[in-house]
């Protein structure tokens, strides 16, 4: 009965999310947890509150004996304006909760949104493209906080950029559409130049602008990997705040994760991540080996499968500090993220005469798009204001407007997610899967036997990364034997595996004394274990 209330439940929530016209509050998405949380299938925790008061929580999707069944881990909200990222991982963990047949295989660990206050933004008033937390931070480290922030210039509630006419200007306007400015080298063109900042005001009077914001720590720039010391948002040290240490902890007691899949900026699934041989072999690595190279080939050759949209200007392979990049170099496992949309390639205009050294950015890209696609109210003109820093000059406020290049409208999502669960489903299905075959128990002399078994990797993932092998946080498969250390001959009574490739086979012999029955397990967490009972 608790299942099927549990269901309608959920259905409910799902039938409102799916209607609703824009994406969900903090509010909204608490509701849509405890809904999910409702099912047997579901368990709810939260890890830590943020300095903000907002619940950093994970779900663990399953049945069964959760913990030695492979798993894989969804992360939504690595960045707060990627307001996608989440509504793509709670309608993963919605649409999951109720396939039975999945979970009997697979635990899903879901952590629908690691950067709340950044993610709330989109909803304030004031809206801008945010990644801090609700942390204080002297981000330009002059002994003040926050006392260069962005201001709303021209009060219609959003941050953009302002631009003023000066001939030591670095950028112009793009030949094909005037609204977008593009970088040049200033010493091959007469065109207008100008300054590009983001809206707001020198404050401090330091020449630069914004560059003490009234927000912390960015979730996706904190992390241990190649970690970018005295950058702004990154903070005095890595995995410095409450959501990042909590996260951590949690993962380092999961031994059953084998792959990460994060709903982010980094994109390794339309096209994979290449082999950096002098990288790979450095003390530390920071090129991902060719085996993983390899495995990440194939499934992004699965996504590119399962998910419609081909791949346009992505080719953000990671940045220093960044999540995804943390779970393959320092936690071993298969690591894998998506934005999950962006901007598609817009049609050509077979009469533009454009310059052929000057290429579409991605903002003359969305433009031209959004004008195929009949999108309005995208970019905020260019209108002249007054700005204290710049007397007697020309100033101008305008751009893109915040959110819309990272994110589609709502009424794309639902599809969206469903394309991205199917390819989270199918990873699934290539997962590790140890089997016994071959089976031979022979008579010897003296009463003896001679056991010989193979055991398969019968599964197109390995049971290990390449990375993941080297890593003292991926545990090695275990081969035990029943049979006392006494009966056993020849053969170990426990062996350990380092790893066994994609339908690879071991072959295991003992020789035994005695009579009765054994028993033999080989597995790990992260591998699930397979028995086999032994009548001699």
């Amino acid at each position: 009965m608790k299942q099927i209330t549990a269901i309608l439940l959920l259905i409910l929530v799902q039938s409102f999310a799916f209607s609703q016209e824009d994406y969900p509050d903090l509010k909204e998405i608490s509701k849509r947890l405890k809904a999910l949380d409702k099912s047997s299938n579901v368990d709810l925790s939260t890890l830590t509150k943020t300095e903000g008061g907002n619940d950093i929580q994970v779900l663990k999707i399953g049945k069964g004996d959760l913990n030695n069944k492979p798993a894989i881990a969804i992360l939504g909200g690595a960045e707060g304006y990627h307001v996608l990222s989440v509504e793509l991982a709670l309608q993963f963990a919605e649409r999951i909760s109720t396939n039975e047949a999945a979970l009997e295989k697979t635990t899903f660990y879901v952590f629908p949104n690691m950067s709340p206050e950044a993610y709330a933004q989109y909803h304030n008033k004031l809206k801008y493209e945010r990644r801090g937390n609700a942390s204080s931070l002297d981000h330009d480290r002059d002994g003040r906080l926050s006392e260069d922030p962005y201001e709303d210039l021209n009060k219609d509630g959003l941050i953009t950029q302002i631009r003023i006419e000066s001939p030591l200007g670095r950028y112009v306007s793009h030949p094909e559409d005037p609204r977008v400015m593009i970088e040049v080298d200033t010493t091959s063109s007469n065109s207008k130049r100008y300054q590009l900042f983001s809206e707001g005001i020198d404050n401090d009077k330091d020449d630069n602008f914004n560059e003490d914001l009234n927000e912390g720590i960015a979730f996706n720039k904190s992390f241990t990997y190649k970690f970018p010391a005295f950058e702004p948002l990154a903070g005095d040290f890595a995995v410095s705040q409450k959501e990042s240490r909590a996260l951590l902890d949690y993962l380092f007691k999961q031994w059953n994760i084998y792959a990460f899949v994060t709903f982010g900026p980094a994109n390794n699934l339309s096209s994979p991540l290449k082999y950096n041989v002098s990288e790979a072999k450095k003390r530390i690595v920071t090129s991902p080996l060719e085996g993983d190279v390899a495995i990440n080939k194939m499934v992004s050759e699965l996504y590119n499968k399962v998910v419609s949209q081909k791949p346009y200007m992505q080719d953000n392979m990671g940045t220093d500090g960044d999540f995804f990049q943390w779970a393959y170099f320092h936690f071993g496992r298969l690591s894998y993220s998506t934005p999950g949309w962006w901007v598609p390639e817009a049609k050509k205009d077979s009469t533009a005469t454009l310059d052929k050294n000057i290429k579409d950015t991605r903002e003359s890209n969305f433009l031209k798009w959004a004008e195929q696609e009949g999108l309005e109210n995208v970019f905020v003109d260019w209108v002249e204001i007054n700005h204290p820093n710049f007397e007697n000059k020309t100033v101008e406020v305008g751009g893109v407007k915040p959110f819309i290049m990272n994110n589609p409208t709502f009424s794309k999502v639902d599809s969206i997610a469903i394309e991205h669960t199917d390819f989270i489903l199918q990873l699934a299905q290539q997962q590790p899967n140890l089997e016994f075959h071959n089976l031979k128990v022979e008579n010897l002399k003296g009463g003896l036997k001679r056991i010989t078994v193979d055991l398969l990797n019968n599964a197109n993932l390995p049971t290990h990364s390449d990375l993941g092998q080297r890593s003292r946080w991926l545990r090695k498969i275990r081969i035990d034997l029943s049979a006392s250390k006494n009966n056993i001959l020849a053969g170990d009574k426990i062996e350990l595996v380092t790893k066994l490739d994609a339908l690879e086979t071991k072959s295991l012999s003992w020789i035994v004394k005695g009579n009765g029955k054994l028993n033999l397990k080989a597995g790990a967490p992260h591998t699930g274990f397979a028995e086999l009972n032994i009548n001699l």
